[in-house]
């Protein structure tokens, strides 16, 4: 009954809520535990389980079940004061996330007696500093269930090692070779890449850029040597003259996350429509450089989500009706409510290549927010350059999926029957 009261210790008396889990449990005619009496009075007290993806809330208090997929082994270490503090932690998960459990002194040798697999009833605080982890003030062992897949030999998934593992994925995206500063003032080189494997994505940073050499984006990679880095959100490697990335023919698959699915905290991966377009704002950047914002609403049939994209991917072509892809990009509370996706280093956007063939096609121009059309009264196509609102023209070009790059416009008389066909097409549309 004390762990059950820890989660309420500030809202009532120990003796009051040892009074009302003996009420509870002769209400229900003595058909429920003690355990099952005091989780009732938790919750009429508004203190429920919550889903690891929930973590993150305002509470100061939290009690979740997960099921342990690693541990470390206690350690030791002197405090301030001279005295020997010990600490291990979790790493603990549910079909919602995964989060890392971190015991201290008296409770990190409980771990001895904890194994991958087990399933706990944790309650814990969170640290002021971090949304990643939470400091335990009880566990014990629960019979309940949990879905929630066990890395395969610490090579991929969630873990609490920093040994290097070998990993097969595909290679997402890569930036621009960049330079950087050592403490001793000289400089060096490296890359920057999203990688996806059924797992999800993971950021990497290559500090020997010759290791992607030329390898293009889209291409299944086994690579080796890469050191897991826990500091941030999310799965993040680093490569070094160790590692190794060779080409394979594997076919891999990246999951995506429904729109709907998206919370206000994690690493997340989407695909859908855009509906709507903002244009580009550049502002100055905290070390005096400036850069891009922009703001695109995406849909993917069932739920709509803010994109806010960042830096250069800011200035991609994108207009309404395109079809893009979202990797690892961090969600958070809107400014004005809701969530937003940000886009920005570590993550990539992409609007994926579609068929293309030539096209000669004759309409009116409209122009949109953030996007121009032309539209003939029987079909509509985005269409690139900076065209006239309202002029007739016909169009030689590309067209990729709703896309037209034209590579030749020219101005054609407007016909008084093609007129009216518009206009009662239009009427009969209202």
């Amino acid at each position: 009954m004390l762990f059950h009261y820890a989660l309420v210790d500030d809202l009532i008396s120990k003796e009051e809520f040892e009074q009302r889990v003996e009420t509870k449990i002769e209400e229900c005619g003595d058909l429920i535990d003690e355990p099952t009496a005091a989780m009732l009075v938790i919750g009429e007290l508004g203190r429920q389980h919550v889903k690891i993806r929930e973590l993150s809330g305002k509470s100061s208090l939290f009690s979740f079940f997960g099921k342990v997929t690693d541990k470390t082994e206690p350690k030791g270490f002197d405090r301030k004061d001279g005295e020997k503090g010990w600490v291990a932690t979790l790493l603990v998960g549910d079909e919602t996330g995964t989060t890392r459990v971190v015991l201290w002194d008296e409770k990190a040798a409980s771990v001895n007696d904890i194994a991958a697999g087990d399933v706990l009833e944790i309650i814990g605080r969170p640290p002021q500093k971090s949304t990643k982890e939470i400091y335990a003030l009880a566990l014990r062992k629960a019979s309940c269930e949990i879905s929630c897949s066990l890395p395969i030999n610490g090579a991929v998934g969630d873990s609490l090692s920093y040994r290097p593992v070998d990993l097969d994925a595909v290679l997402i995206s890569r930036e621009e070779l960049r330079t950087f500063y050592r403490k001793d003032g000289t400089t060096g080189e490296m890359v920057e890449a999203v990688i996806g494997d059924t797992f999800g994505t993971a950021r990497v940073v290559a500090w020997v850029p010759e290791l992607f050499g030329n390898i293009p984006s889209g291409s299944s990679i086994h690579i080796t040597g890469a050191k897991p880095d826990r500091r941030g959100m999310g799965r993040a490697y680093s490569l070094d003259e160790k590692s190794t990335v060779i080409v394979t023919d594997q076919a891999i698959s990246v999951p995506f996350t429904p729109v709907g699915s998206v919370s206000e905290e994690g690493i997340y991966s989407i695909k859908g429509a855009v509906k709507d377009v903002k244009e580009p704002r550049s502002f100055t950047s905290r070390n005096g450089t400036v850069s891009w914002v922009r703001n695109i609403l995406v849909s993917d049939g069932k739920d709509e989500l803010k994109i806010v994209l960042w830096g250069e991917k800011a200035l991609t072509l994108v207009m309404p009706g395109d079809q893009i892809e979202v990797f690892h990009a961090t969600a958070r509370p809107g400014r004005y409510g809701g969530i937003e996706l940000g886009v920005g280093r570590g993550s990539s956007f992409r609007v994926p290549i579609e068929e293309s063939h030539p096209i000669i096609f004759e309409g009116t121009i409209i122009t949109g927010q953030g996007c121009t059309f032309i539209d003939n009264g029987t079909e509509r196509y985005i269409i690139e350059g900076n065209l006239k609102h309202g002029t007739e023209v016909q169009v030689t070009g590309i067209l990729s999926g709703n896309r037209i790059t034209p590579s030749n416009v020219q101005p054609v008389e407007v016909k008084p029957q093609i007129l009216l066909m518009q206009f009662r097409e239009f009427i009969e549309g209202l």
